[in-house]
């Protein structure tokens, strides 16, 4: 089921695209790998894009890397991260958007709770790396691939 945030997301994006680089001038965003005890691994669908994606947004002036990876997976997936995460890779997304960087954190320990972003987020789920949903966005499979799966990491995003 398409939402009316998935249909107007490719007309609005450039909007918010000229925004962000008026305001930035570069932008960096995080993602996380959370891994549960049975070694499945956390993906969200947002109501605005298609597929299964790392939770994850992008870093605030004045907010760490760390304090922005933590409140988005609060936000997105009501996970509260335990101690430090683990910075597995640095991407460059550069063919989406000029400037842009991505961290990618692994995350081992945490306890869950209430999502606080509902509207965002459509649906949360917990999969095996080896067995991910057919509709997995590339760049979730290529950096579950490059943790789980031996894969030379990708400094493209």
């Amino acid at each position: 089921m398409t939402t009316w945030r998935a249909r107007i997301e490719p007309l609005i994006r450039p909007l918010f695209f000229t925004y962000v680089r008026i305001s930035r001038g570069m932008t960096l965003g995080v993602r996380g790998i959370a891994v549960d005890g049975e070694g499945r691994v956390l993906l969200v669908k947002h109501t605005y894009l298609h597929g299964w994606w790392l939770p994850g947004g992008g870093v605030e002036r004045g907010q760490t890397a760390e304090q922005a990876l933590a409140d988005e997976m609060r936000q997105e997936a009501g996970l509260l991260i335990e101690g430090r995460p683990t910075l597995v890779s640095i991407h460059s997304s550069e063919r989406h958007f000029r400037g842009d960087h991505v961290l990618v954190y692994r995350i081992d320990r945490f306890s869950l709770t209430d999502r606080t972003h509902l509207n965002e987020i459509a649906e949360i789920g917990w999969f095996d790396p080896a067995a991910l949903p057919e509709d997995t966005h590339r760049a979730t499979r290529a950096r579950l691939a490059e943790v789980f799966g031996g894969q030379a990491c990708d400094p493209a995003w």
